[in-house]
């Protein structure tokens, strides 16, 4: 019995690893963007085009403290809608960069303050370098 939990420790610690080494893989040369959703909830999104995917991230401050969550979710732990707004802010991004076409497919929870969400869209995957729209907030247009 002690063995089995010794290798369920051992995998959780190597999941762990699997996931951190999978986003900075996979996010770590990109720039984030912000999108805001609700009350001006800021969301960092960090988006890979090539692999249509995007890391939606948190902060654990915002999750305790961010406007309207007590309001909207009155009595409610903020951890019973963070799935909720994370696909909001995952939707508004996708609109917000003129891909109101793209559908999300899926999503993976790394962390409670860290989800991936796949998407596809009808148009096909940019060529790297190529001149792509940034959130209005940046006001400039951004290279993948």
């Amino acid at each position: 019995m002690q063995q089995f939990a010794i290798l369920l420790g051992l995998g959780t610690v190597l999941s762990g690893c699997t996931g951190f080494e999978y986003i900075s893989k996979t996010y770590v040369a990109l720039p984030s963007q912000v999108v805001t959703i609700g009350c001006n909830e800021p969301y960092e999104v960090y988006d890979n085009r090539q692999r249509r995917r995007m890391l939606v991230v948190s902060n654990s401050l915002r999750e305790v403290t961010g406007c309207g969550i007590g309001e909207r979710n009155e009595g409610r732990d903020p951890a019973a809608s963070r799935a909720e707004r994370f696909r909001t802010a995952a939707r508004a991004f996708l609109d917000e960069t003129v891909r109101e076409d793209c559908r999300i497919t899926g999503e993976t929870v790394f962390a409670d303050l860290q989800t991936e969400f796949a998407y596809t869209c009808e148009a096909p995957i940019e060529r790297r370098g190529t001149k792509t729209p940034r959130l209005p907030s940046r006001g400039r247009v951004g290279t993948m």
